[in-house]
């Protein structure tokens, strides 16, 4: 087996686990306003479930009808009205294969809904959340009966996962929620006995697990999931999550589930491509040495051989996986039957499962799996009839119609005149851009093993003749602004520097201020030279950057010490230079051996599409940047969805 570590069976509590992978709980938002169980729900976790996993920890299930609700259409498990449809969730996981666990939650001062209160232990708001009048949410202080009261909610929602058939409850004791805003002293400034030493910052905790246990028996297995630390400068470090765990397991925890952050510190909590993989991986090796039950690690484990090795190397007993599994579900069966190449990973955009949907407060999806949340309709099936389907453009767009329609039995030719991968291949130079790199991989793999006929060559209408369908997906091109000097032999384009085709000098003016100008200049920082962000608006990435990309790249531009020049308007470039105007009409050189231009993108002007109909071309469709430059979500969904069509 070529990862034996990640299936050998395993032990929580009583509960006997036929691998060492589990589905760490994400919430959805699939659920019914209620908190009811929904038919899309059942048919989420049923796939999800399939995929091979030992456990399945349900998403977040909401504990009162009080204060604890966090997000829209969340899970709830505050009244027995919600048993019967958590009794069918549980069913359905136990039939898929999997055993079925169900994580509960108080959201304490992350709320992300208006209604209802917010109640944390202290009056410390969470700064994202901004009340209709500008000024941060600030959150009632707890009384101490209302604490005992939630207390008795967490126990009574523990004893209501049993009654339901679940097989394990984990306690949420993360990620900024009520649990860890009594265990930081950054939200936990009270002076009774919830509040100071860390007994009593962790007594809250303590009191949910004894109660908690007083209603299901020693037996049932339950589990706790931590920050290792909030990455709060105030905050609690990991030598206090060490105390805390060996106390929980002293009160009878089957096993610890190690995480980290909170909202305000998110990239810590679901860290995007910019933080390094296996983020939380060191706590939970810290943590181990000091307990024996169980710990679960987790945190950007995205790809079998890293969670392998995490088992190897004895900083986990069990690994959980979260965004992998949205990804691709059959994670876990591919690494079992060892085909890792067919897995389709998780690339840590946070744009599919969080910015477009659940910050909009939608229910999730996926930017390479546009199945999630859709499976009741999305599903591949066979078409009524084959077809020869002529595919130019070998990009995410391109590759991912290739790879569908080559599924569902069409023959498929693909043309591309570099490499497969498009502009993910400039787009992944950078290292903290690497997790790119395994998704051109599997596509690459796919065309492979499905048969599509790969041609290295610009394709026009000869290409495409006798075939029945036609895809266009060849991409977008860099805008180029009417500004003197544009032609200038010191200019160079962005996607140029990624690719290594531009003659750079060591003085850097990068020109622009979305995502991809300061990746360019990110880049080229760490290459040594000294570069300059110059930008016309008040601030860098305000439109279409996911909010954990834009903390990462703050904190990453900080820690550089790049200049960055914003409120400036270009003039002119020369040799020396660029020259602009400030917002004041001042006139300001910047001297720079060489200025890259990262001033966004605009689709490939071509006629090919229109000469294919001309041709006689029976089907013809144009995708990807070619239409509109967009990211790989849109990629990627466009050409499943057309795919689906054909």
């Amino acid at each position: 087996m070529m990862f034996p570590n990640l299936f050998r069976p395993g032990r929580i509590g009583r509960l006997q686990l036929k691998n060492r992978v589990l589905k760490a709980p994400t919430s959805t938002g699939m659920s019914n306003m209620d908190g009811s169980v929904s038919e899309r729900l059942i048919r989420h976790y049923r796939d999800v479930a399939a995929g091979g996993a030992g456990l399945i920890i349900c998403e977040y299930a909401f504990v009162d009808d009080q204060g604890a609700k966090s997000a829209h259409c969340q899970l709830g498990i505050s009244s027995d009205d919600h048993i019967p449809g958590l009794a069918w969730l549980a069913q359905t996981i136990k039939e898929a294969g999997a055993c079925a666990g169900i994580q509960i939650e108080h959201c304490g001062r992350q709320k992300f809904l208006g209604t209802q209160p917010i109640v944390a232990p202290s009056v410390i708001p969470w700064p994202a959340l901004k009340a209709k009048k500008g000024q941060a949410a600030v959150p009632r202080e707890l009384t101490e009966p209302e604490i005992w009261q939630i207390i008795g909610a967490f126990g009574d929602a523990t004893r209501r996962a049993m009654d339901a058939g679940f097989e394990l409850v984990e306690i949420h004791g993360a990620h900024g929620y009520l649990i860890t805003n009594f265990l930081s002293p950054h939200t936990n400034k009270r002076t009774d006995q919830w509040g100071g030493s860390l007994d009593n910052r962790m007594r809250f905790l303590m009191e949910v697990v004894k109660d908690a246990r007083a209603k299901v028996g020693r037996d049932f297995p339950l589990t706790v999931r931590l920050s290792g630390t909030d990455y709060e400068p105030d905050g609690f470090p990991v030598s206090e999550t060490v105390e805390v765990a060996k106390r929980l397991e002293a009160l009878g925890i089957d096993a610890i589930h190690v995480s980290g952050g909170d909202h305000h510190q998110m990239i810590h909590q679901v860290s995007p491509m910019a933080v390094e993989r296996c983020h939380n991986v060191w706590a939970a090796a810290e943590i181990k040495q000091h307990v024996n039950i169980p710990i679960i690690a987790s945190g950007s484990i995205t790809l079998p051989h890293l969670a392998e090795a995490v088992l190897a190397e004895g900083k986990g007993d069990f690994i959980g996986l979260a965004r992998p599994l949205w990804a691709d579900p059959d994670w876990v069966n591919k690494a079992r039957d060892g085909r890792p190449e067919d897995i389709r990973p998780c690339i840590r955009c946070n744009d599919g499962c969080l910015d477009r949907t659940f910050f909009r407060y939608q229910a999730v999806s996926c930017s390479v799996n546009p199945v999630i949340g859709r499976e009741g309709d999305l599903k591949i099936s066979p078409a009524a009839r084959r077809k020869n389907v002529c595919v130019i453009g070998g990009g995410p767009a391109g590759l991912e119609a290739a790879r569908i329609c080559a599924e569902r039995g069409h023959a498929v030719t693909l043309y591309e005149k570099r490499a497969l991968g498009g502009v993910s291949i400039e787009g992944s130079a950078a290292e903290f851009k690497s997790d790119l790199r395994p998704l051109i991989d599997y596509w690459k793999a796919q065309m492979n093993k499905l048969g599509v006929a790969v041609r290295y060559q610009e394709a026009g209408v000869d290409a495409a003749r006798g075939a029945d369908v036609a895809i266009v997906a060849i991409g977008g091109m860099p805008s180029t602004p009417n500004i003197p000097g544009m032609e200038g032999k010191n200019v160079v384009e962005a996607l140029a520097v990624f690719n290594g085709t531009a003659t750079l000098g060591k003085k850097i003016v990068v020109l622009g201020g979305g995502e991809t100008a300061v990746e360019v200049a990110l880049y080229l920082h760490d290459q040594g030279r000294d570069v300059t962000i110059l930008h016309r608006r008040e601030a860098l990435m305000t439109k279409d950057v996911a909010v954990t990309d834009r903390i990462a790249y703050s904190e990453m531009i900080a820690a550089r010490g790049l200049l960055v020049l914003t409120k400036l308007q270009v003039l002119a470039i020369d040799a020396q230079g660029v020259l602009a105007v400030d917002s004041a009409g001042g006139n300001i050189h910047i001297d720079a051996d060489t200025v890259v231009t990262a001033l966004g993108y605009r689709p490939l002007a071509s006629s090919l599409a229109e000469s294919l109909r001309a041709a006689g071309i029976a089907e013809v469709h144009e995708i990807g940047d070619g239409v509109n430059p967009a990211k790989i979500l849109d990629a990627v969904h466009a050409g499943y969805k057309l795919a689906m069509r054909i």
